[in-house]
Order: structure tokens, then C-alpha cells, then sequence
């Protein structure tokens, strides 16, 4: 019997983006057990996936090698392992663990190429999403994208935990758009002051705007809340819940960041603002309903992942983003 392991240990969006090969390998095998490999924090990502047999979950200051150690008890010995990382610990895992191991091309010199020098070697094929480039992978299961989105399944407990919250604030029958004005890094984030205009916009077009995001965001959630702007669940929910929020949203804006593939994976329509990042890279919303705004600037992208402060100084690769295109775009969307 197959028995795959997937393994990507981080983060939001590169994991959602990989159920699709999941998705995939179970159609085409559906006898294999199917294992993930990730960690503690990143497991709700996966753990209601009916795809999935079993969710191995890496423990904050577990040892590499006592995690292999529990790999190589499974119940079933891995016949395939799927690097879908590609990063030093993954490459430490591929040596302790004996199986058949595959990964596949992250393009990190035609990325570095276009960032340093504008020099673009993706070639024609340059705009192939990463959920297409995991498949790489997996070239010997005979698998093939569907042309489906991500999955995010989530558990009955985290939708009863939002439906609860919705109703606390008297939201039900709502037309909420939540809004995630978080990013892990500044470039990528939109100014405050756009994301209270773009609130007071929607609410004239008949919209509720709330506020979705992790603990590091409470700080422009707060700011967002002192001007009168929308209820907030940065830093109250799980990610499953978070994931329910968006869920029952009609639409969600965003950055190029983990959330807008959790709204992907829920189904729900997303506006993704791309700043110091672009397309080319593959980590664009994935087959769904969606708009990406972006301004055509002759420095970006600067940077693959974002940056603590512009190189330029300017940031106008966010900044010229007008509130008015984004409530533009979500009332495109949800028409």
C-alpha cells in the first residue's frame, strides 16, 4: 500500500496551497495513506482535510531527530516522501527517513533575477502557480491539477464559534467584507488610513466591514477601532475560526498574505492588494473568484517575501492603492 508523506512545515498560504495536490493523489490513489508533515502551530490548516490519514505535527523544540524517530514508527512505513518545502529541515528529514523522496523547482534564481536586475527568466510559462509547481512533486503518481481551488475544511465547532460571535454583535443577515489589514512584514501592509476609508466606504454601499487577522495584528486593529472603524476578531479566534469568519463573509481584502489563501479555501471571493511582491511568483489567489490590485511601478517587485521599510522610501506600491479601487473591486466581486 502507498503511504505518501507531504511535508511543509510552514506557512499559511504554502500549505493551503498544496491541498489541491492532495486533493489530486487521493482521487488517483484513493487506497494510499496520505500523512502531513508540518507544524503544531500550521496543523489546523489540515487536520479536518478528509484527504488526509493522519496529521504529524512537529513540537515547538521537538528535536529533528526525535521527530523522525516517530515517523519511522508509523503504523505504515512511507513508501513516498513529497518535499514540498524545500528547506534545510526538510532536507534534514529527507535523510532520516528512508522512502522514496521528490520536491520541486521553487524558480529561486529566475525570482532573484527579476527582484535584483528586472530580468525576467520565468519564461512563458512564468505565471504557473506554486499549487502547480507542488505537482512537480509528485511526477511519478500519474497526477494532474483538477483546476479546483485550495481547500480549507473546517471543524463544526469553529462555525458555531463564529456564529455565536456574529450574533453577539448582532450581525446576523449582515453583508460582512472582512478585511485583514495584517502582514507579517510593513511593505506588504496597507496604510491604516486607507483600510478606516475603505470601512466607511463599504458601509455606504450596504456593506458590515470586520476585522480578521492574528495576534500580531491587534495593534492595527486597535487603530482601526479608535476611529470608529469595524468589529474585530485579530487575536480572538483560531485559525480554523478565522476561517469560518471569512467563510460567512461575502467578500475579504487583503494583502498577498496567508488569509487571502484561507478565503480561497473557504470559497469566499477575495481582493489581494500586491505591493513589494508580484504574480510571477506563483502565490497569486488560486483558481477563485478574485481580484488582484496592484500599481504598475518600475521598482517592484523589490523583495520576495516584503521588507521592514521600502528601499526606496516611497511605498507607493501601496499607498497609490486608493481606497476607492479596492470597494471598487469588492462590489465587482459580490455583484
Amino acid at each position: 500500500m502507498l503511504c505518501i508523506l507531504f511535508v511543509r512545515f510552514s506557512s499559511i498560504g504554502d500549505i493551503l496551497l498544496t491541498t489541491p495536490l492532495l486533493r489530486a493523489i487521493a482521487r488517483r490513489h484513493p487506497n494510499a495513506r496520505l500523512i502531513y508533515v508540518t507544524k503544531r502551530a500550521m496543523a489546523p490548516l489540515v487536520s479536518e482535510n478528509p484527504h488526509v490519514s493522519q496529521v504529524l505535527a512537529l513540537e515547538p523544540n521537538e528535536s529533528l531527530g526525535g521527530f523522525a524517530r516517530r515517523v519511522r514508527t508509523l503504523g505504515h512505513a512511507p513508501t513516498h516522501g513529497l518535499d514540498l518545502h524545500g528547506s534545510l529541515r526538510s532536507a534534514a528529514l529527507r535523510l532520516l527517513v528512508g522512502c522514496r523522496w521528490t520536491g520541486y523547482g521553487k524558480r529561486k534564481l529566475a525570482r532573484s533575477a527579476l527582484i535584483s536586475v528586472g530580468v525576467d527568466l520565468y519564461g512563458k510559462h512564468g505565471r504557473k502557480p506554486v499549487a502547480e509547481r507542488y505537482f512537480e512533486a509528485a511526477r511519478h503518481l500519474d497526477v494532474r491539477p483538477d483546476g479546483g481551488p485550495p481547500e480549507f475544511h473546517l471543524a463544526t465547532g469553529a462555525r458555531e464559534r463564529v456564529t455565536q460571535w456574529i450574533a453577539e454583535r448582532n450581525l446576523a443577515g449582515n453583508a460582512l467584507v472582512a478585511l485583514a489589514p495584517g502582514a507579517a512584514h510593513a511593505t506588504k501592509r496597507w496604510p491604516v488610513a486607507h483600510w478606516i476609508a475603505l470601512a466607511e466606504e463599504l458601509r455606504r454601499g450596504g456593506f458590515t466591514p470586520v476585522i480578521v487577522g492574528g495576534s500580531d495584528d491587534r495593534g492595527a486593529a486597535q487603530q482601526l477601532a479608535a476611529a470608529g472603524a469595524p468589529d474585530s476578531s485579530a487575536g480572538e479566534f483560531s485559525l480554523q475560526e478565522t476561517g469560518a469568519l471569512i467563510e460567512r463573509a461575502r467578500a475579504l481584502v487583503s494583502g498577498d498574505t496567508g488569509v487571502m489563501h484561507m478565503a480561497t479555501g473557504v470559497g469566499t471571493p477575495v481582493v489581494a492588494l500586491f505591493g513589494p511582491t508580484v504574480e510571477r511568483f506563483g502565490f497569486f489567489p488560486y483558481r477563485s473568484p478574485s481580484a488582484v490590485l496592484q500599481c504598475d511601478l518600475g521598482c517592484r517587485p523589490c523583495s520576495a517575501s516584503g521588507t521592514a521599510i521600502c528601499p526606496l522610501d516611497h511605498h507607493r506600491c501601496m499607498t497609490d492603492l486608493e481606497p476607492g479601487m479596492v470597494a471598487h473591486a469588492v462590489g465587482r466581486l459580490v455583484a
